[in-house]
């Protein structure tokens, strides 16, 4: 088990201790990967060898950057946006919107291309989701979005890569 997620176990126990009645929010059901994806293993070297030390902690640990640090969060041109860790289609500039949280966000996703999660690290549970071929780290879901979905797919700007149409 990741630590993270022992210390969240840990947290969501004391606090519901502490408020019994307390409702938590449900994390969305996972999703299910495409046929046609073939999954990308690598050993943890060949992964330090192929991304920076910032993309590493995102993608294979988990980590966050900080708000309004990424370029892509400001990213206006028509365009594709990929898994910085194997280069998987994941979401195309049409279906990306300004959210005005700091990081670049998503009302929708290319289906099959982003597995999810249950992710405990605040207390509360989340849903986080990973890239489908190499189960990079992306983000967390959020139901703040924009019409038509109501979802904000919260992405981690080095975690991915953009191609301009």
């Amino acid at each position: 088990m990741k630590r993270r997620n022992f210390l969240g176990l840990l947290g969501v126990g004391g606090l519901s201790t502490l408020a019994p009645g307390l409702a938590i929010a449900r994390p969305k059901p996972d999703l299910e990967r495409a046929d046609d994806i073939e999954v990308l293993e690598l050993s943890e070297a060949e992964w330090r060898e192929r991304l920076s030390d910032e993309q590493f902690e995102i993608l294979r640990e988990e980590g966050t950057e900080p708000a309004f640090s990424s370029p892509l969060d400001k990213e206006t041109r028509p365009g594709e946006y990929r898994c910085a860790g194997c280069e998987l289609l994941l979401f195309e500039s049409d279906m990306k919107y300004d959210s005005g949280t700091g990081w670049p966000s998503f009302f929708e996703h290319v289906e099959g291309h982003l597995l999810t999660s249950v992710d405990y690290f605040l207390v509360f549970p989340r849903t986080e989701y990973h890239c489908a071929r190499c189960g990079g780290h992306q983000g967390h879901i959020f139901e703040d979005g924009p019409e038509p979905t109501g979802l904000r797919w919260c992405n981690n700007g080095l975690a991915l890569s953009f191609s301009p149409a």
